[in-house]
Order: structure tokens, then C-alpha cells, then sequence
């Protein structure tokens, strides 16, 4: 699994994984000079071993981020990676180097393997998205801000549905639009909350709705 990889999963009682109908996460944010297109290749996974521990980008590893080590997209490019295998995407920030084994393109965290379902295997077939996203609205400025997804589809109308039921108990849900070269993406959130505290709140009082609940952070 590439730089000995294992995790552990977060236990909230969330589903936090993707599937083919409420893929990705997506934070809102399109990444300066980023490059756009799509590759594949093989992903990995890497955990404990690096969790708190300082990335290529200056920040601490924290294994349960949305985030990712490539060797040559830079740092703060957000993209959407597809497992090939079952259709599950995932959006992370890459914000470290590697994977370093041959014939690997991308490292992700375990929150992130995990959404892709592609712990026990280790690694996976994969494309991977360069995005540019256009957000619906601003969050307010401060290091980071945290969101809880709750679907991220390919059809507008399915997305539009979502943020129209949960709108009048969840006034801050709104819909980002989420580009991957041709593909486009409509992502269902909440948020954004100042704190992961205040984020894991709202996911766990939303886990009666049944739906792909994953916290994410920009």
C-alpha cells in the first residue's frame, strides 16, 4: 500500500463512503494555476504511520482529511478520483508528495480510500479529475472551513431536489457546481462551520436522513 499504510476508521455511525448516484465531496475552491485534464493510474492509500506528521505543503498530516500526496500536481489542487473498479469518487486536496512505488499516481488519506472502498485491496484503478469549482456562494474567511455533504450527483435536477427538501430545516444547504474537464458535478452541502465540532454536530443530527453523510474541510 505504499509507505506501510493502514488506518482506522472514523466511528460516528456515518455512511462515509461514496457511491456511483452521491459520489464526491467537493470544496469550494478552484486552485490558482491548477492543471486541467484527466489521467488515470493507480491509487494507494497511506494512514497512522504519517498522522501528524508535517506534509510537503507545511501543514500536520491528519488521516482524517480529504486530502492526497501526488508527485507533480501542485499543492492546494483540489480533484475528484474515481475508483475504476465501482464507480465511487471522492474530491481531495493534494497537500503532500508521493506515492514514491512505481506506477502509482496519487496517495490518498484513509477517509479518502475509504470513500472509494478500496481499504482491504490497497490500491486501486483510478482517474483522477483536475477541477475547477465555481461556488455558489462565498464562505466567510478564516483558515479553513468545514461542510457536510450529503450527495453530489451528475444530474441538476436530482441536486436541486436534495437542497429543496432539506432547505427549510437547513437554511445554509446549497449546491456546488463542480467541473472535471467535460464532466460536471452538483454537490449537496451544509455549511461552512468554523469548527469540525460544529460540522460533526450537523452530520450527526442529520444521519436520520439517510444519505451519504461525509465531512470534508476546505
Amino acid at each position: 500500500m505504499g509507505r506501510t499504510r493502514c488506518w482506522t476508521t472514523l466511528a460516528l455511525g456515518l455512511a462515509l463512503y461514496g457511491c456511483a448516484s452521491h459520489k464526491a465531496t467537493a470544496p469550494a475552491y478552484s486552485p490558482p494555476g491548477a492543471v486541467q485534464g484527466s489521467t488515470l493510474g493507480v491509487a494507494s492509500w497511506y494512514g497512522p504511520g504519517f498522522h501528524g506528521r508535517r506534509t510537503a505543503n507545511g501543514e500536520i498530516y491528519n488521516q482524517e482529511d480529504l486530502t492526497a500526496a501526488s508527485p507533480n500536481l501542485p499543492l492546494g489542487t483540489m480533484v475528484a478520483v474515481t475508483n475504476l473498479n465501482n464507480g465511487r469518487s471522492v474530491v481531495v486536496r493534494i497537500n503532500d508528495r508521493g506515492p514514491y512505488v512505481k506506477g502509482r499516481r496519487i496517495d490518498l488519506s484513509h477517509r479518502a480510500a475509504s470513500a472509494l472502498g478500496m481499504i482491504d485491496p490497497g490500491t486501486a484503478p483510478v482517474r483522477i479529475d483536475v477541477l475547477s469549482v465555481r461556488s455558489r456562494r462565498p464562505f466567510a474567511s478564516t483558515r479553513y472551513r468545514y461542510y457536510v455533504q450529503v450527495g453530489l450527483f451528475t444530474n441538476r435536477a436530482a441536486a436541486q431536489r436534495l437542497r429543496d427538501s432539506l432547505a427549510p430545516t437547513y437554511p445554509d444547504v446549497a449546491i456546488d457546481h463542480i467541473k472535471a474537464g467535460r464532466r460536471r458535478y452538483y454537490c449537496v452541502r451544509m455549511g461552512g462551520f468554523a469548527t469540525r465540532y460544529e460540522a460533526m454536530s450537523r452530520a450527526h443530527r442529520s444521519v436520520g436522513l439517510r444519505l451519504p453523510i461525509i465531512v470534508g474541510r476546505e
